[in-house]
């Protein structure tokens, strides 16, 4: 295991460089990367679709005052495991750099375990026109698709961003649901695969059949996020997912998950928290985004925990940061983004995090940071690595077919 970087006593100018200076010769901490599958240099997100926005306009929105220049403070809420983190596990490298430069004081939560359970608690609030004392929150493609079209989301002053505007990677800049990224800029992407311990479970894992052996019932756990866990397997059953299937092919996979709960193979179905019971042991395997076994090796300090794409193939999301429309410290916010997309501060946070991602440029800074890690196709995948993998994104739903998959989800997973 590689050293962990520490953050430098004062700031220093630019702080880009200062954090590349700091993670200079191969001071990365997520340098667990044993997959042996190809690697790439160019980011190919455009080889996955992000989905179409649902109906709807944008009216004029009455905005709340912003208080940045005399308030200066900002919450972030993210998923669990989604920032570089110092050798405690308490503090971020990175976003303390980022508060020493601006003055602005950064109260960070991990606040998301899945996008349904956030959007359920903080939606209502929103659409009363109440506070989550929440300045950023971060949500997948779909999910970030409903936020804009139910205009729980402030508009972005693109002017304010010079690095997002000149570093993020050309297919992110007009996705569908966001067109001309005007509420929207992309925090990290991903895949969902198989994670496993090889160690605990004794054999390589290549395929979703791979899981449902008797050796391993009930140590297995899944993703609550329907579109990578029943996207998954519906790949395994031969649906091409971002293409024209249906309510059918939907129903088939869910029978089968609920076949294997029901079997007692499938431990639980979980969001971000389903870490617990991979760290704790309870389960050595299961259906996982990429990046967190690698947090999970990191952190564990055991190289036997492995992600792989599955021979059937595996999905592709991307996780949004947008201003809730009750924030009052928009232009913090801005800031905090902007900072993001230099392209050292983005390898720094993809050297711990090992996602895919967004910043044209980290390539270039990963490699003064671990040059492995700057060839893997984590996070930097190619056109060609992601079309060899069957690597897709689960394809948009209409608004009825959302109602109706989420409820039958529910019901015949979740409820389980």
């Amino acid at each position: 295991m590689t050293p962990i970087a520490r953050r430098p006593r004062r700031p220093l100018s630019p702080p880009a460089a200062a954090l590349t200076q700091a993670m200079a010769g191969g001071m990365s901490r997520r340098a667990l990367l044993g997959s042996g599958l190809a690697a790439g240099s160019v980011a190919a997100l455009s080889a996955c679709a992000p989905p179409e926005p649902p109906s709807g306009g944008t009216a004029a929105l009455d905005l709340p005052k912003d208080v940045s220049a005399t308030d200066k403070t900002l919450k972030w809420a993210n998923w669990t495991a989604y920032l570089d983190m110092n050798g405690k596990e308490t503090q971020s490298p990175t976003l303390e750099a980022f508060m020493q430069q601006t003055g602005i004081e950064v109260a960070y939560s991990e606040d998301v375990d899945d996008n349904d359970s956030y959007y359920a608690k903080v939606g209502p609030q929103l659409r009363a026109g109440q506070s989550i004392d929440r300045d950023i929150f971060t949500f997948t493609d779909w999910m970030a698709a409903r936020v804009i079209r139910d205009q729980l989301c402030q508009p972005l002053e693109l002017i304010q961003m010079p690095n997002v505007v000149n570093n993020l990677l050309q297919p992110l800049k007009d996705v569908s649901f966001d067109p001309g990224r005007q509420h929207s800029i992309t925090w990290q992407s991903g895949f969902a695969g198989i994670g496993y311990n090889k160690a605990k479970v004794g054999r390589e894992l290549k395929t979703l059949d791979d899981l449902w052996s008797d050796d391993l019932k009930g140590r297995i756990v899944v993703l609550s996020e329907f579109r990578d866990t029943a996207g998954l397997v519906m790949q395994s059953q031969g649906v091409d997912i971002d293409s024209d299937w249906g309510k059918a092919q939907f129903e088939a996979a869910l029978d089968f998950i609920e076949g294997k709960i029901e079997d007692g193979y499938i431990r639980k179905v979980k969001g971000n928290s389903y870490m617990e019971d991979l760290t704790s042991g309870n389960a050595v395997a299961g259906i996982t985004w990429s990046g967190d076994i690698f947090v999970l090796a990191a952190d564990t300090g055991d190289d036997n925990w492995t992600f792989t794409v599955p021979e059937s193939g595996g999905t592709l999301w991307s996780d949004n940061m947008l201003v809730p429309i009750t924030s009052t410290h928009r232009s913090n916010a801005e800031k905090l983004m902007d900072y993001y997309y230099d392209p050292a501060v983005a390898a720094q946070v993809a050297a711990w995090v090992n996602y895919v991602c967004p910043v044209d440029g980290a390539q270039a800074e990963m490699e003064k940071i671990d040059p492995t890690l700057a060839e893997s196709p984590f996070i930097f995948p190619t056109a060609d690595y992601i079309a060899e993998h069957n690597i897709q994104s689960f394809r948009v739903l209409t608004a009825d077919e959302d109602i109706e998959f989420a409820d039958l989800w529910s019901t015949k997973v979740m409820g389980n």
